[in-house]
């Protein structure tokens, strides 16, 4: 899996980001500027002062998750002039920054950044903003027409002042001001509910950002599986819809475009009996590694699942099947059982293009930013996260992030461009070599001989949960299908063996493998389209 896996820190990044723990408030200047003309309000701007039976539910459809992500509006240079924009509550906005004449203990001058506001839509909204450098995060808010000023009076090392006389300082919108961003924050957090309101959210979610029906299955909802009529190297793809993971789930599909936010995969040993091969199985003390564990277990534990699960078998073709190497793929399973999961590469099989993996208004500057910000929070997991593999990018060893930055611009390259160098199946971490859920499976099939002549030109590592279900590979008659698999009048093309709705998997087995494939692959919501070849 890409991200379903990824620990709790993820929810505390996020609330940290919108609420500014930690870092500073910026310092107003006393100049203050005309008001522009106005309206009194706007009707959202006074909607909660409103009986609340009135104001929910417009508020409810006036935001969304969505507009937490802070939009990027441009970078201000010392000595470039200004840059302006359109705010959500101020139409014309101005910034401009200059070093001053003070210095820090280091020698270092200070920075001015001047921010001027005006033309508000009404008196009663303000804007929020975020400023970043890849060395601290600072944040502020106007609700006046006037200049405003944020003071930096020391620099963290003079290698952001460095930067920031190349680069400047990055300047974000919160997109939907103060109240949008608090609803909007409220929107988010029932996704991780283990609960029906929960799960209310995040099909909603789905529905709106994707496009995902949910249309309630007849029941049974759980197949009585017949371990007989399933094989070596079967496909079982996985979403929960509530709880932590579904929360998780539901962010990571949005971004990549699966419909389907963990994976898995059925083997037989030599005496018939039925295991499962996962990375990101949870052992006893709460890790996250990979393991072949027995089918009854592994069943009896998705039963298990409070996070409503749903999970679809898909049937290797008959003919690949019977190409597949058992014994191979049982000695790669058992070399890589016990390791952790995929943490070193899973964003980088999201990330192939400069501008088309990032769903509005997420964009590379702000993936730089949240990646400083974590290095800060979480030096140790940051490491882990993205470190590594950025150093296997530039073919060096042991640089953080912001030495990252510095030899990627050395060498004349942007940051953006670095996050689409393709991962290499071969790279070795610190901790062994690094497979996500699907990653760990389709270098099975590569061992296995799946891919036959082209195995050696794909990079399987680049990935994602819906490149692998979307490989034309699976069983394409349905009437060798299990009988147990579906309802009658469900006609799926793959096995749904658990779920209270109807399991989507849009192109699923419409993709013939080829040489360096998904590595240059757009994946933009809501439809995802997929260049031919890319």
């Amino acid at each position: 899996m890409a991200f379903s896996s990824a620990p709790g820190d993820v929810r505390l990044l996020w609330l940290l980001w919108i609420l500014g723990l930690g870092f500073g408030w910026g310092s107003f200047s006393s100049r203050s500027q005309a008001h522009a003309l106005k309206v009194p309000f706007r009707v959202k701007d006074v909607l909660p002062i409103l009986p609340r039976q009135i104001s929910w539910p417009v508020l409810n459809n006036l935001h969304s998750a969505v507009d937490l992500l802070p939009a990027f509006v441009g970078a201000v240079l010392p000595e470039g002039g200004s840059i302006g924009w359109k705010g959500a509550c101020f139409f014309e906005n101005e910034a401009r920054f200059e070093f001053t004449n003070t210095s820090d203990e280091h020698g270092l001058l200070g920075g001015l950044l001047r921010l001027k506001t005006d033309a508000a839509h009404s008196w009663t909204c303000m804007d929020l903003y975020v400023f970043a450098t890849p060395y601290r995060i600072m944040w502020d808010y106007y609700f006046t027409a006037r200049e405003h000023t944020l003071e930096i009076k020391s620099w963290q090392e003079p290698a952001e002042m460095e930067y920031v006389k190349q680069h400047g300082i990055s300047v974000f919108l919160m997109p939907s001001g103060m109240l949008g961003t608090f609803l909007s924050l409220l929107d988010v957090l029932p996704l991780f509910s283990n609960s029906g309101w929960g799960q209310k959210a995040n099909l909603a979610f789905l529905n709106k950002h994707m496009g995902a029906s949910f249309v309630r299955r007849s029941e049974p909802w759980r197949a009585t599986v017949r371990a007989e009529d399933v094989h070596s190297g079967d496909f079982l793809a996985l979403s929960k819809i509530r709880g932590r993971w579904g929360g998780f789930e539901t962010l990571e599909k949005w971004v990549t475009g699966a419909f389907a936010g963990h994976t898995a995969v059925c083997l037989k040993d030599e005496m018939g009996n039925l295991w499962v091969g996962e990375s990101g199985h949870e052992n006893e003390k709460g890790e996250e590694i990979i393991a072949v564990v027995p089918w009854d277990e592994w069943w009896e534990m998705a039963l298990e699942d409070n996070s409503n699960s749903h999970i679809a078998l898909l049937p290797l073709h008959p003919d690949l099947r019977a190409k597949f190497n058992a014994t191979a793929a049982w000695a790669y399973a058992r070399s890589m059982s016990g390791k952790p999961y995929g943490y070193h590469n899973m964003i980088f099989s999201w990330i192939d293009t400069i501008t088309n993996n990032y769903p509005p208004p997420l964009d590379a500057n702000l993936v730089m930013s949240i990646m400083s910000m974590w290095t800060r929070l979480q030096p140790a997991y940051a490491a882990n996260m993205w470190n590594e593999a950025l150093n296997k990018r530039l073919g060096t060893e042991g640089l953080d992030l912001h030495d990252i930055i510095i030899e990627t611009e050395r060498r004349g390259m942007t940051f953006d461009q670095l996050l689409t160098i393709p991962e290499q199946d071969e790279w070795e971490y610190s901790d062994g070599k690094s497979t996500t859920c699907v990653a760990f499976i389709l270098e099975m099939y590569k061992e296995a001989g799946i891919f036959g002549p082209i195995a050696n030109s794909i990079q399987v590592t680049e990935f994602t949960i819906r490149d692998a279900y979307m490989l034309k590979i699976f069983e394409n008659n349905g009437t060798r299908l299990p009988s147990w698999c579906n309802a009658e009048e469900e006609k799926l093309p793959f096995c749904q063996i658990l779920g209270e709705y109807r399991m989507e998997l849009p192109e699923y087995n419409t993709i013939e493998p080829y040489a360096r494939m998904n590595e240059n692959c757009p994946s933009l919501p809501p439809t995802y389209e997929r260049p031919v070849s890319c």
